[in-house]
């Protein structure tokens, strides 16, 4: 009986582990929602009644609840450096002269990779399962987050097939921008500050405590890199094409180029299309191919020498500021935004832009009619780099910051060291109220359904609502 209670463990950790990478890797489901979730609740019925074959790998563990206080801190087996850059088609010939004199003019061919703009990571795998996550740290040691990478449902905790028995695989952990842009709406909507850009987002989440949370956030893993000792390939890209036979997820847009001028049509194409993925990109990863070639390259104090970095130049864009608004948080802190004349930017149209605060408007003398530029680094909201002084109006004031509230009229504090302007009238102005009251009921605080921002700050203005303890008092004919 405890055997075949012991098959049937293992059958339905097979079927959900191949569902999973159907699902997350192949971007294929071959199984509904509603049957994966039938299968992983009799798995979870069956490891919780027999818990002698507890396996911490088990489909059932990637939903968190582990609670790590202090990472600890491991030495990684062969170091993580970081990538020379390169911004020009005269930069990469020059890397190409530099490493033909070492592998005496040899036949190089190029892999060339996107470079997903994330947080590192580094997989350690033992005869077939995941061993240990760690984080890039300082390129000699890292932070061991295994807890909270084994959420990633991308990531494979067990193999498909037999592989190499011991290795070490790297990539990137990413928030795709459509989760990003989801979990941003929920945070505005529950009164919390939306996070600045998918990169920052992944790699705080790497670090959260609770991994049930980080479950809870549509993070992936995208690799690029498998070491071990004497690998049985002759090219990166052909260990790639292996890894992902077992598992890992290889993104598609992986090339093999024979020529520098091979690589640099590679970039031109992704340059002006990086904006139809559905992650973030910041350039484009050139690799000497051939794996003999690249030990024979070795690394500099830095970085290897087989691999080069071309960075992407950031979309800039041209148009008018047409005025200055001023957005209160709940905190009282002032941020001043552009209001801009429409204009495409990146793949979508943009209306705003951050201005930050007082310093860096008086930094680039920015005023209302000015022809600004305006750049998207990574951040929700673009934000305006330079003036185009050419195209001032003559008739143009220099911008005169506002010494007031714009919800109460309270005269702006700003205390010595800090950037921004405060308003002090923390239980009179009604964006603090209103927005303490929406951090009250909030997911992450007191979890009430069915009152959203909207009803907040109607319930406000009907004078039923002046602070979250009269949540309690609200009378139901009112």
């Amino acid at each position: 009986m405890s055997k075949n209670i012991e098959l049937k463990i293992n059958q339905l950790r097979n079927e959900l582990r191949m569902h999973n990478y159907n699902y997350y890797v192949l971007d294929n489901a071959t199984i509904s929602d509603y049957e994966f979730d039938l299968k992983l609740k009799e798995l979870e019925k069956l490891e919780t009644e027999n818990p002698q074959f507890f396996d911490s790998n088990s489909p059932t563990q990637r939903v968190g609840g582990e609670i790590t206080k202090n990472f600890s801190t491991v030495t990684h087996k062969n170091r993580m450096y970081s990538l020379a850059n390169s911004y020009s088609l005269e930069d990469l010939i020059d890397w190409e002269n530099r490493i033909k004199k070492i592998v005496d003019n040899e036949n190089i061919s190029y892999s060339c990779e996107l470079k997903y703009d994330g947080a590192s990571i580094n997989l350690v795998y033992e005869n077939g399962e995941l061993l240990r996550a760690e984080t890039r740290g300082d390129g000699f040691q890292g932070d061991d987050v295994t807890a909270n990478v084994k959420t990633i449902k991308s990531i494979p905790l067990v193999l498909n097939e037999k592989f190499i028995d011991s290795f070490e695989i790297r990539g990137e952990i990413i928030l795709p921008l459509e989760g990003f842009y989801k979990m941003n709406e929920e945070r505005i909507e529950e009164g919390e500050d939306p996070f600045s850009n998918p990169r920052n987002t992944a790699s705080g989440s790497l670090k959260m405590q609770d991994s049930a949370e980080v479950a809870k956030r549509p993070l992936d893993c995208l690799l690029y890199q498998l070491i071990g000792d004497k690998l049985p390939f002759e090219t990166h890209f052909e260990a790639l094409m292996a890894a992902k036979k077992v598992g890992f997820k290889i993104p598609d847009t992986i090339a093999v180029c024979k020529t520098i001028n091979e690589v640099f049509e590679f970039i031109k194409h992704w340059a002006t299309r990086r904006n139809t993925l559905p992650y973030e990109t910041d350039g484009v990863v050139v690799k000497v191919n051939s794996l003999s070639q690249q030990e024979e390259l070795g690394y500099t104090a830095k970085s290897p020498r087989w691999a080069i970095a071309y960075k992407f130049k950031a979309e800039q864009v041209s148009t008018i500021l047409n005025e200055i608004t001023y957005q209160v948080g709940r905190t009282g802190a002032i941020t001043p935004v552009a209001n801009l004349k429409p204009v495409q930017l990146a793949g979508t149209i943009v209306k705003r832009a951050s201005l930050h605060n007082a310093d860096q408007i008086k930094k680039l003398d920015i005023r209302v009619g000015d022809t600004v530029f305006v750049e998207k680094g990574g951040e929700i909201i673009p934000k305006i780099v330079g003036v185009d002084f050419d195209k001032r109006p003559l008739d143009s004031k220099p911008t005169i910051y506002i010494s007031n509230c714009p919800d109460c009229g309270t005269e702006l504090v700003r205390t010595e060291g800090d950037a921004k302007h405060y308003c002090p009238n923390e239980y009179g102005c009604p964006t603090q109220i209103t927005g303490r009251i929406q951090h009250f009921i909030s997911r992450k605080a007191m979890n009430i359904d069915g009152l959203g921002a909207e009803t907040v700050e109607l319930l406000y203005e009907k004078g039923f609502l002046k602070d979250y303890s009269d949540l309690y008092f609200l009378e139901k004919d009112k």
